[in-house]
């Protein structure tokens, strides 16, 4: 019997591999219904926006959310520089009770939050070094996520296009060289839009897909959340089936040539 195709990061197996953040929605009760229909097991929450108990008598995402339930992967959106990131992944793991398991992301910028590499470096080599499991945001440069890699991150995951874009995937290209030479999960992080998005993304053979925006910000973010599901389970198996090579100018008949009825005489 065939194994399960599981997303395994950390030591840890998922069986979905679409991970959603949990901000921009109306409130908590989207937020989990949301998710819910996304199916998603991981579940990214900004420790700079949200509540997980820092704030006391506040209503508190994990009441929604419980860790019982979702892998709860806290993040460092809103930092802009390694040490912000580094204090604000201190204090989740203390809210958390020693969990390990962090997304970071360093932004360069308050207008393109396009990721800061060299605080991105800095921060991942002390938070390595502090035993946090990190899942890295950054750009999409093959040499920045090896080296992100090398230092022992958990993940890389390059963006598609800019955070909340939509813009979908820019540069397929470079996710080529990134999944071709990376010996950790690769997971698309920010910009995709829609269904589509996350199912080219899948089919180049990325190992998941991180998105918040295109959900919460749809017309309806359950069904999105929904459709978003499928497409991810779509791109990984026709990533997984192969797809026929393509063949400019060679036209190809889809029945059989043979046997064919011959018109009468």
């Amino acid at each position: 019997m065939a194994s399960k195709d599981t997303l395994d990061i950390a030591g840890k197996s998922y069986e979905s591999r679409l991970l959603v953040g949990t901000g921009k929605y109306r409130d908590f009760d989207e937020t989990r219904r949301a998710i819910d229909a996304s199916g998603a097991q991981i579940v990214t929450v900004a420790i700079r926006r949200t509540n997980i108990g820092q704030n006391a008598g506040e209503p508190n995402l994990l009441d929604v959310l419980p860790p019982s339930k979702y892998t709860i992967l806290p993040n460092t959106a809103g930092c802009y520089n390694a040490q912000d990131a580094i204090r604000t992944l201190r204090l989740a793991r203390e809210l958390l009770d020693g969990h390990s398991l962090v997304k970071l992301e360093v932004l360069g910028d308050p207008k393109t939050l396009f990721p800061h590499m060299p605080e991105t470096l800095e921060a991942a080599k002390t938070l390595v070094a502090e035993g946090f499991q990190v899942m890295a945001y950054c750009s999409d440069d093959p040499i920045m996520a090896k080296q992100l890699e090398e230092m022992g991150c958990v993940a890389v995951m390059p963006l598609a296009s800019l955070i909340g874009s939509g813009m979908g995937i820019l540069n397929p290209w470079n996710l080529r060289i990134i999944l071709d030479n990376a010996r950790v999960p690769v997971l698309v992080d920010a910009g995709i839009g829609t269904a589509s998005d996350a199912t080219i993304a899948m089919e180049l053979g990325c190992d998941g897909v991180l998105m918040n925006t295109a959900i919460a910000k749809a017309k309806d973010p359950v069904r999105m959340a929904s459709a978003m599901k499928g497409a991810v389970v779509a791109g990984r198996e026709a990533f997984l089936a192969g797809r026929m090579a393509k063949k400019p100018y060679e036209a190809s008949a889809s029945s059989p040539e043979t046997g064919l009825i011959q018109k009468a005489s």
